[in-house]
């Protein structure tokens, strides 16, 4: 992709977008351009991908074929006051920030602006990231398939309505919370039991990544993957009855919807 790809904000989430794009061969690293606030994240961001910085937003914004907005969602209304002039109609606008819907970034710019919201989420700092991807009305088959590829370099991406944003990016953004949950419990379940803390966290992540793995690869239903697990008396059938006593899948579901309610609340749609 020979187009100039700017970043407004280089934190974790920026970081894992410009790895994914130059370790996948998307772009360049000449192609990419990002400003920050300070001085140490830019000469991070120069010594480790070889990208280039500068201080001035306004520089980034002039530049950019596809310009990210990565900061944080209550400072968009004074980045985009600040370049708001600096778009052209030919920039293509990212954003990543929960809360921020469409009409109000475009209500921001003052503007139609061609517009892309993204949802990504945290694991993508280690390439195997789940994004949800929403065009707007005036963004072009070719925006969307040049962010799809800039997403698709770092994880696995699904294009939805936005509508359904604060449902399915509550599920793939707050999810990987409840998952850290989950295999510290289990660690924790083991380490009682006799082993070792190092050990109990490395076997608990790689069984629930394995485990991930097996519904994706096979496209069998969770259930009856589950089920092949569960020998008659077995251990496997005895614990998953106790989790079953104790209102584990009752609490997972319970703790998604107040995630996913707090999401709507955020973006107005409460």
């Amino acid at each position: 992709m020979n187009k100039t790809v700017g970043f407004i904000g280089f934190g974790n989430m920026a970081k894992a977008m410009a790895g994914g794009m130059i370790e996948g061969g998307v772009t360049d690293k000449k192609n990419i351009i990002v400003s920050a606030s300070t001085d140490k994240t830019l000469k991070n961001a120069q010594d480790t991908y070889g990208i280039n910085v500068t201080m001035d937003n306004k520089e980034v914004a002039k530049k950019s074929d596809i310009l990210f907005l990565a900061v944080k969602p209550n400072v968009y209304h004074i980045v985009i006051n600040e370049i708001k002039d600096c778009i052209s109609n030919d920039t293509l606008i990212v954003t990543i920030a929960a809360g921020q819907t469409m009409e109000n970034v475009e209500k921001m710019f003052g503007k139609k602006i061609r517009l892309i919201r993204t949802m990504p989420n945290t694991p993508a700092m280690v390439m195997a990231g789940m994004s949800l991807i929403c065009p707007s009305g005036n963004a072009t088959f070719e925006d969307l398939e040049d962010v799809l590829r800039i997403f698709n370099s770092f994880g696995k991406s699904e294009v939805v309505e936005e509508a359904l944003i604060d449902t399915a990016g509550s599920l793939s953004g707050c999810g990987p919370a409840f998952v850290y949950v989950f295999i510290e419990a289990l660690a924790d379940a083991a380490v009682e039991s006799g082993v070792k803390r190092e050990m109990a966290y490395k076997l608990a992540s790689q069984t629930v990544m394995g485990s991930a793995k097996m519904v994706l690869e096979t496209k069998e239903h969770p259930a009856k993957l589950k089920d092949n697990v569960c020998s008659p008396g077995g251990t496997t059938i005895k614990g998953v009855n106790s989790l079953e006593y104790s209102g584990f899948r009752g609490d997972v579901i319970d703790a998604l919807l107040s995630s996913i309610e707090k999401s709507k609340e955020m973006s107005g749609n409460k």
